[in-house]
């Protein structure tokens, strides 16, 4: 079956691309191709451009090629599609000849058909193989990291990547099981997260799985890690005037976006600096000092809208 049966509503998509401000004869990139919703509406707003779109999920390229056979979403626009993370959009930019673009797009939600795909293994509350990888080539996946990572590191990841309070519980409850079999279904993983947990906790904040599900998928896919990595090289190959849209689902997303922007726009200068000196001049201005929310309307059409957050910059 393929990704093209699933259904995905782009969140934020009519303010992420206003954001970006698009114009004709210009470059530009989505990061997060996902399903091709902000590249559609990118495609539909310009023309005489070239869009370059990121995604490591094959079944995403596959719908990107679907949209590239269109001749009347593509328009007088040319859609190149790589496959890869995006932190190495720098370099496979370069390859083609590309070192300047006019706006970068990155929707960092984990799109609705990966979860809707038992198979992928991401979902808590589907019978699944444990996968969660976004780039099914890779080696590591989330049966690895359950069963082969050691009790510690398992405890870091549920702290640091999903604040989970019980993870020492988990990670022990987790230990004991693997000692006894390799821990493979989702669902099973899914049953020992909650059992682990005390009943009380259990009854408030949702699947008690949740947390420790999103933490492993993260850390199978380097997320965290990749989006710091990626969002630099998205400054550095900023035209002037161009435009950096960024839309978060977690708290640990945001506070990378909104730190790094902020480090890129706003510099601590000693009183008295008459002039200041280039090689300290901030490269970046906010557009959005705070971030844009949904509105109502998609608040209640949308449940994936309710966590979202944009922020926008722009290459001075």
């Amino acid at each position: 079956m393929t990704s093209n049966v699933y259904k995905h509503k782009t969140v934020l998509l009519k303010e992420t691309i206003d954001e970006v401000n698009p114009r004709d004869n210009k470059i530009y990139v989505d990061a997060t191709f996902g399903r091709g919703g902000h590249t559609k509406e990118l495609l539909s707003r310009v023309h005489n451009s070239h869009l370059y779109v990121f995604d490591r999920d094959e079944a995403a390229i596959e719908v990107g090629e679907s949209i590239q056979n269109n001749a009347e979403v593509i328009g007088d626009n040319s859609l190149t599609l790589i496959r890869d993370n995006f932190e190495n959009m720098q370099k496979r930019l370069n390859d083609l000849g590309v070192d300047k673009v006019d706006g970068i797009v990155y929707d960092l939600g984990v799109s609705s058909p990966q979860f809707d795909d038992a198979q992928r293994g991401f979902s808590y509350k589907k019978q699944a193989r444990l996968d969660m990888r976004m780039d099914q080539r890779q080696d590591l996946d989330a049966e690895k990291i359950v069963n082969d990572w050691s009790y510690n590191d398992l405890v870091s990841i549920f702290y640091k990547y999903s604040d989970e309070k019980f993870a020492k519980q988990i990670a022990r409850a987790i230990e004991r099981t693997r000692n006894d079999h390799r821990i493979t279904s989702t669902l099973e993983l899914a049953d020992i997260i909650k059992n682990a947990i005390p009943a009380a906790a259990r009854r408030t904040g949702g699947h008690p799985a949740k947390r420790v599900f999103q933490a492993i998928r993260i850390a199978v896919n380097d997320e965290l890690g990749s989006l710091e990595r990626s969002l630099e090289q998205a400054i550095d190959l900023l035209a002037p005037q161009g435009r950096i849209s960024v839309i978060t689902f977690q708290s640990k997303e945001d506070r990378i976006v909104k730190h790094i922007f902020k480090n890129n726009s706003h510099v601590d200068l000693p009183r008295g600096l008459p002039v200041i000196p280039d090689n300290i001049k901030p490269v970046l201005k906010q557009i959005t000092r705070k971030p844009i929310l949904p509105n109502e309307e998609e608040l209640s059409e949308n449940n994936r809208a309710h966590s979202a957050k944009l922020r926008v910059v722009e290459k001075i």
